[in-house]
């Protein structure tokens, strides 16, 4: 398992449209399998899961992001892959999730 957090800055919207357009243009195999989003007074929140294949390991990685923000403050952002392993009982190959992973960070 990866995981990034960030806080960022700009259109939730925005920011929102170009990790959903850019993670399933960016692999032949990415999909966007669900979505949840929440409003609550002035809060937003929005989760996005992926998933692809991952030609290195052999298998399926998914990726989890979540975007919240309050009113007009800064957008955090927390984004976790998992699956890229193909071991029992403990991780021997995560370069799937990396490289899933590090697609996003080249989106933001």
């Amino acid at each position: 398992m990866a995981k990034v957090e960030r806080t960022l800055n700009g259109d939730f919207n925005q920011i929102l449209n170009r990790i959903e357009t850019g993670i399933v243009n960016g692999s032949m195999s990415a999909t966007l399998e669900d979505r949840s989003d929440f409003m609550y007074e002035d809060a937003r929140c929005s989760v996005r899961v992926f998933e692809r294949y991952s030609y290195t390991g052999s298998n399926r990685v998914s990726l989890s992001v979540t975007l919240f923000q309050k009113g007009m403050g800064p957008i955090c952002m927390s984004a976790i892959t998992s699956g890229g392993s193909q071991a029992m009982f403990f991780k021997l190959n995560t370069f799937g999730e990396e490289a899933f992973l590090n697609k996003l960070l080249e989106l933001l």
